[in-house]
């Protein structure tokens, strides 16, 4: 009788420590590094290609003469070279750096005041009733409406620029932090009370750290709204005494009829914004959900 409740309480004892074993397995993070060879294949390789199909696809085009006008559709080698003309003539990086600048500090300005905005909507009923509506509204309207008003108010100048930016990028931010604050589970409000985490304590240790998803995902899209709206004020309100940015190089191959200048400028303008993307924010958002337990790899 002995031997048959020793031998229970080891089957029991076994299927705990089993048990155990298996939560524990769950709860460990992988933290060994990718493999280069991996990494290569699984994120260097599939854009790399997608780019290659889409280049082909493009030669394709002229070559077979499915668009056999020049002015409208250039190849990718009269592409290349205007390219290489802006670079050999010290113009490119000229072009970039205009835009870039403009469109980051815009950025840093919009983050400034659409923070402290998306928090007071999201945690004052009142603000939230009256203001929350409007953010939405303006999120909505194009960035380019923006533009006339800016000229007339500012003149042709940064400061124009500047206010495009703002007011298409602010709305974003705000409501990205809205939303995140809105996705906060109240048990973490209510055990941060508990722990003493009231007002602006509560709202840096508790509030913000648990709506950074959210956050994130509104500094990505109003990164989005910066840089689509510094181009639209680049495109409209053209000066000599504002440089040439990739807007303003995409207005001037549209004034030129050469459309190898204006997918130059396309071009860029969408690199740019890639390379922001994969330098800036998808880092970032990569850490909040590593943080969270979301993301074990990559």
């Amino acid at each position: 009788m002995a031997s048959t409740e020793t031998t229970s309480k080891d089957k029991e004892g076994g299927d705990l420590a089993g048990l155990e074993a298996g939560l524990d397995a769950l709860e460990t993070v992988q933290t060994g590094r990718t493999p280069l060879r991996q990494t290569l294949l699984e994120k260097v390789l599939p854009p790399v290609v997608a780019v290659a199909l889409v280049l082909a696809g493009w030669q394709g085009l002229v070559s077979f003469k499915i668009v056999d006008d020049p002015t409208k559709l250039p190849s990718p080698g009269a592409v290349w070279q205007v390219l290489r003309e802006a670079w050999l003539q010290g113009e490119l990086l000229g072009y970039i750096w205009t835009s870039v600048s403009r469109g980051l500090l815009g950025f840093f300005f919009a983050l400034l005041i659409g923070t402290p905005l998306g928090l007071l909507v999201a945690r004052v009923k009142v603000v939230r009733a009256a203001i929350g509506p409007i953010l939405s509204g303006l999120q909505s309207l194009p960035s380019v409406a923006w533009v006339p008003p800016a000229v007339i108010w500012l003149g042709l100048n940064n400061s124009m620029m500047y206010a495009v930016i703002l007011l298409g990028a602010v709305p974003s931010i705000a409501n990205g932090l809205v939303s995140g604050v809105s996705q906060v589970p109240p048990l973490f409000l209510r055990a941060g009370r508990t722990l003493g985490a009231t007002g602006l304590k509560g709202t840096w240790h508790i509030v913000l750290p648990a709506a950074l998803p959210g956050y994130v995902a509104g500094l990505k899209q109003g990164w989005a709204f910066s840089w689509r709206s510094l181009m639209a004020a680049e495109i409209i309100a053209s000066f000599p005494d504002l440089g040439i940015g990739l807007g303003q190089l995409l207005e001037n191959g549209r004034n030129a009829s050469d459309m190898a200048m204006v997918f130059e400028a396309i071009l860029l303008i969408l690199t740019v914004g890639i390379a922001i993307d994969l330098l800036i924010f998808s880092p970032l958002e990569r850490w909040v959900l590593r943080s969270r337990g979301l993301l074990v790899k990559g």
